[in-house]
């Protein structure tokens, strides 16, 4: 409310609480911070492999020899978590790479546990970057159009997400926005007897043109069509909140919202409604932006940043997930 001088009562000034910076610490409604960060990584097949991905600069590909490096890094950063992603030498059409004992995924999982026991390990589970066709699980003709065999995925997410458990993740993140995922992967991580074991699901997952430069860092472009059949129409809200309500009805522990940026409506709408931890993920897209107009000199890369992630947790995001992350990290700890 603002008084008026001539109701006797004094004239509110907003810019008051404004006028030293030290003052503006202590009103800051939100504050950015290293454990609000998680990392995503790309886990490459074969030797001596630190390729950079030409459309998000900075971000790279590790083959498991070269991983350990950037995960010390990420350590001593103080970023607690990290995102895994796996690119396997094999690919076919069921995409039995991802449930391998040994697979690229699970071999980065128990060398990360050894090296830096401190860290968090949160693995993807889908088959897009392991299936021949590139879409996210085994396909079925439906009157001449091939298309992702629903019922067919759920038992291979569940042996996926339990091969995971068995090499030492700590939390299993579905992304492949099937119906019945997170049932099915909660009663087979519990059969296993991962009971402790949390899910964060991608429930809010839309079919984004915000993904381009993963498909590129992921090797996961569809051979055919996209991915509109089972991804989210970005025109809908309402159908978001009903996808969050099932995906914790059926056992999830958290829930993501991707992409975040334009979907902030969707991240506040998720935490009012629901009020469990909520995730949002900065992806490749609206992080390649950034930097190509950073590298132009167009924007102040520092700040864009700093104030996006900000936005994210205003909107009421408890996580954000950000290839950022290192670069966030470092910032922050220099003031």
């Amino acid at each position: 409310m603002v008084f008026s001088p001539s109701s006797g009562y004094p004239t509110h000034r907003p810019r008051r609480l404004r006028s030293h910076p030290r003052l503006r610490d202590l009103v800051r409604e939100q504050r950015l911070t290293v454990d609000d960060l998680i990392y995503p990584m790309f886990v490459y097949h074969g030797k001596n492999v630190r390729r950079e991905i030409a459309s998000m600069p900075g971000q790279y590909q590790y083959s498991l020899d070269r991983l350990g490096d950037a995960v010390a890094e990420i350590a001593e950063l103080g970023i607690p978590s990290v995102l895994l992603f796996g690119i396997p030498e094999h690919k076919d059409a069921t995409g039995s790479a991802a449930s391998h004992d040994s697979g690229i995924v699970q071999d980065a999982i128990r060398l990360i546990k050894k090296q830096s026991p401190e860290l968090h390990v949160i693995t993807d589970v889908c088959f897009c970057e392991y299936t021949d066709h590139g879409h996210c699980g085994p396909l079925t003709d439906r009157s001449g159009r091939l298309d992702v065999d629903n019922d067919a995925t759920l038992p291979l997410l569940a042996e996926q997400s339990v091969s995971h458990a068995q090499a030492g993740a700590d939390m299993i993140a579905p992304s492949g926005m099937m119906d019945g995922m997170v049932q099915a992967i909660r009663a087979g991580l519990d059969g296993a007897g991962f009971t402790h074991i949390p899910i964060l699901a991608y429930a809010a997952k839309f079919a984004s043109a915000y993904y381009g430069p993963f498909r590129e860092a992921a090797e996961s472009a569809p051979s055919f069509g996209d991915r509109r059949s089972y991804q989210m129409d970005p025109a809908n809200g309402d159908e978001a909140l009903r996808e969050v309500a099932l995906d914790l009805a059926e056992g999830a522990d958290l829930v993501m919202v991707k992409p975040a940026l334009a979907y902030l409506d969707i991240v506040r709408r998720v935490k009012d409604s629901f009020g469990v931890p909520v995730a949002a993920y900065n992806v490749s897209g609206e992080y390649a932006m950034v930097k190509a107009a950073a590298a132009k000199g167009w924007i102040d890369e520092r700040r864009i940043v700093l104030e996006t992630l900000t936005g994210f947790k205003r909107a009421g995001a408890d996580m954000i997930l950000t290839y950022h992350a290192p670069d966030v990290a470092r910032w922050l700890r220099n003031g």
